[in-house]
């Protein structure tokens, strides 16, 4: 068993599943060495970006590492592609495991693990890293997107803070039957109104539905000219995410340039303060994204399809 450093916060995406499960899993371990409840915060790619690292001792999990993070006392359990070395913290990468995949191996090192763990690993492993072949795909697309539907805390607090609460909550019944009715129609009227951001990006407007899920499959089928699809999320805060998707690894190079980040086919970003609503989202993307000639020219549909947006308040 490796030493490990007392951590005095446990860091962690907040955005998806995986940032969950890891950081929930490092909080059962730091309880059990240290017998210490460690704090965690979860954040998005900006808002994690202008953090100050003022700890001494860290764990982080689900976030990329990078030089700042290489400090005495700091350990990253992470997933993501990334170009530094560290000289001074721990480092626990693989490419091919998800975060969450990692932590539980961190944690099988001190004896924590269980049926229950081992199954909710596994479906986390399968969605994070989106593999579409597994024939449990479409179950793993479920769970991860409770944390897309009701948000990491809320579905913390409702899980009481206790993550294997999650393992066949009746709420994945809910993802079932959303997948099953509401995506076929999403992906329907997402295809038919998928407008042009840039000459590679598309954006591709969601009403109803998974929205990566969505557009997977619009990708898998090629049904936009273009090879990266992004999609917008407008927080209760009015601060607007932009979720990005690719097959080829594209999308991860468009959401550097927006200074979020994420994986090579699967990346996000926090837009500016100054993006309030779903319209100034577009116009921001284009501006940002486009430096073609094109980009003074007025989109074919999407006045029409914003004027159509915005009578429901609720998706501006």
């Amino acid at each position: 068993m490796r030493a490990l450093p007392k951590p005095q916060v446990i860091l962690t995406h907040e955005s998806d599943l995986d940032g969950l499960l890891s950081s929930m899993l490092l909080k059962s371990l730091a309880l059990k060495l240290f017998n210490e409840e460690v704090p965690v915060e979860a954040y998005n790619y900006q808002n994690w970006k202008l953090r100050e690292l003022r700890e001494k001792s860290a764990w982080v999990c689900d976030l990329a590492f990078e030089a700042r993070l290489d400090k005495p006392d700091w350990v990253v359990i992470d997933h993501h592609t990334t170009e530094a070395a560290p000289k001074a913290a721990l480092l626990i990468h693989d490419l091919t495991q998800s975060a969450g995949s990692l932590c539980y191996g961190l944690c099988r090192e001190f004896g924590i693990e269980s049926p229950t763990l081992d199954r909710l690993v596994h479906l986390n492993n399968i969605a994070d890293l989106f593999i579409t072949t597994d024939p449990e795909f479409d179950l793993a697309s479920d769970y991860a997107n409770l944390v897309k539907t009701y948000q990491f805390w809320n579905l913390l607090a409702v899980l009481d803070r206790k993550i294997e609460s999650l393992l066949n909550h009746p709420l994945i019944e809910v993802m079932s039957v959303k997948r099953r009715i509401e995506d076929p129609i999403g992906f329907d009227w997402s295809s038919r109104n998928a407008v042009r951001l840039s000459p590679n990006v598309g954006y591709v407007p969601t009403v109803i539905g998974n929205n990566n899920l969505i557009v997977h499959e619009m990708l898998e089928r090629k049904v936009t000219p273009f090879p990266v699809l992004l999609t917008l999320f407008k927080k209760a805060n009015n601060t607007v995410v932009a979720s990005l998707r690719s097959r080829e690894g594209e999308a991860l190079k468009v959401a550097e340039k927006l200074q979020g980040g994420g994986h090579p086919n699967a990346a996000g970003a926090t837009l500016p303060r100054s993006v309030r609503s779903i319209e100034d989202a577009v116009a921001y993307l284009r501006q940002t994204l486009d430096s073609s000639p094109l980009r003074n020219q007025p989109f074919s549909n999407l006045e029409g399809l914003l004027a159509e947006l915005k009578p429901p308040k609720s998706l501006l």
